[in-house]
Order: C-alpha cells, then structure tokens, then sequence
C-alpha cells in the first residue's frame, strides 16, 4: 500500500466528489497525494474560472468546516459492483471492498488512511488548476490544525 496523508487523502476524496456534483464529471482519473502539495486529474472539456475556483474552494471547506465524521465499512464485491465504478480496483482485491465514507458526502472504494472526522483536515487552499489536451489538473494544499 502507498504511504498516504490521512488529511491531505480525506480533502482528496472531497475535492473528488465536489467535482462530481458541482461539474457532473467523474472522481479524478489520476493523483499524486503528499503531504505538503498534492494534484488531481480529470477528464474535463475546459479550463475553470477563476469564479468557478473559488467556488471549488468555498464548498470543500463548507464541507470540512461541516465536522463530518469519516468511516469505513467493508461490503462484498457484489454489492460494490452495483454501486461504485470499479475501474481501478486490482485483480487481487478479494470477495469484500472497503468503503470510505465521509459523513453522507461522499462514498468511495478505498485502501488508504484517512482522518477521523473531518475538522482534523484543516483548511484547502486551490494552489493552482491548468488544462490540457482534455485534462484539468487542480494543485491543493492544506492550512492545517495545530
């Protein structure tokens, strides 16, 4: 398993699904989470504005700020099959999928760590977005707790 930072890998998977509903795409296709700056790719037919960044960033903190609490529960590879896309899951996962959920936000197969509860995130700051070739790459950091 990679080495992930609970709190930059939680505000992955709230970056991912605010894009989801505010953009109807789909979770990142690609990421690189660090503890200190991390981006994600995704499949897009545009550059964002520098309105649309700001909103970006004012409902993932909404959503951090909201205390959710973030779990896990593991559901068979049936049922997983019938709600989640699959696409990235190795061969070699086994009968049962471990679902990380943060509050009743977001939903998503996953192996990595994450926090407990979302005010142990702290702050996104958008660092940077670019797009190429049909792909949006969003460059984030956090303002930690102390």
């Amino acid at each position: 398993m990679k080495s992930y930072d609970p709190q930059m890998h939680s505000a992955e998977h709230i970056l991912n699904q605010t894009m989801v509903r505010m953009f109807g795409c789909e979770r990142s296709f690609s990421s690189h989470i660090e503890r200190k700056k991390s981006k994600c790719d995704y499949h897009f037919d545009r550059p964002l504005t520098l309105e649309e960044e700001s909103q970006l960033s004012t409902k993932i903190n909404q959503v951090i700020n909201n205390n959710l609490e973030v779990t896990e529960k593991l559901i068979t590879l049936s049922e997983a099959e019938s709600a989640f896309n699959l696409k990235r899951l190795p061969e070699e996962s086994g009968d049962s999928i471990r679902i990380v959920s943060v509050g009743d936000y977001d939903h998503c197969p996953c192996i990595g760590p994450h926090v407990g509860n979302t005010a142990e995130i702290g702050q996104f700051q958008l660092v940077s977005t670019g797009f190429e070739a049909g792909i949006l790459r969003i460059r984030f950091r956090l303002d930690r707790p102390e």
